[in-house]
């Protein structure tokens, strides 16, 4: 009996040896997995700062680069936006086109992931796709095609000369390309971010995740604060 209840209290032992071992390792991978996370989110606020100051390098020097400016276009319902009409919100743009395949929906649904959890009613931040295809882009084929991203995104378009301007204020690239029996766009594939003055404050690269482009945003636009009662 006395060799029975031995083997009990070691086999008892032996149990407890391995939970606090078992414990010990899945502590130890969700360390290394925090870490691992954190290390991915700074380097890709590492890029994202590269990336702007590689833009800026590029458009000259100055405390503020000639990117944007003033621009008078028009939404998917035909009226009138310019650039003043949203004054106290900070501006995210990108230009690209409906029938777009790969680079404009992938950016258009992280942009939108990414402003649906820091801004979710877009009181801060306002999305706006600038369409480089007026002649496909009708008004309503632009509004079905941002409402499939966000009720809160909103497409412009505009004249040929009048896209043509605001493309060249933010020395955005558009070249036309025949690709079997229909139209390609090859377009710049920036996102800009401008502040509440209309000023430009940084580029987003177009292929960043929804975490690197909250992590962006999160440097330059301030976090509100929350009142006590």
């Amino acid at each position: 009996m006395n060799r029975t209840r031995h083997k009990r209290l070691d086999t008892r032992r032996d149990r407890r040896r391995r939970d606090k071992t078992g414990r010990r390792h899945a502590g130890r991978l969700r360390d290394r997995r925090d870490r691992a996370g954190l290390a991915i989110v700074t380097i890709g606020v590492l890029v994202l700062l590269l990336c702007a100051g590689f833009y800026r390098m590029i458009l000259g020097p100055g405390p503020s680069p000639t990117i944007g400016g003033p621009f008078t276009l028009a939404d998917s319902e035909g009226q009138p936006r310019s650039d003043r009409s949203f004054r106290g919100r900070y501006m995210l743009i990108f230009f690209g086109y409906t029938g777009c395949t790969d680079i404009c929906p992938q950016t258009l649904t992280e942009m939108s992931e990414a402003l649906g959890q820091l801004d979710p009613d877009a009181a801060r931040i306002q999305p706006i796709f600038i369409t480089v295809d007026p002649a496909h882009d009708t008004p309503d084929r632009l509004r079905r095609y941002t409402e499939a991203f966000s009720s809160h995104l909103i497409g412009l378009t505009g004249t040929p000369d009048q896209l043509d301007s605001v493309e060249r204020r933010f020395h955005v690239v558009v070249e036309p390309q025949a690709a079997g029996g229909r139209t390609e766009v090859d377009h710049s594939a920036v996102i800009f971010l401008l502040g509440p003055d209309g000023d430009f404050l940084a580029p987003i690269p177009a292929d960043a995740d929804r975490m690197a482009m909250q992590a962006a945003l999160r440097r330059y636009v301030p976090v509100p604060s929350t009142s006590r009662s």
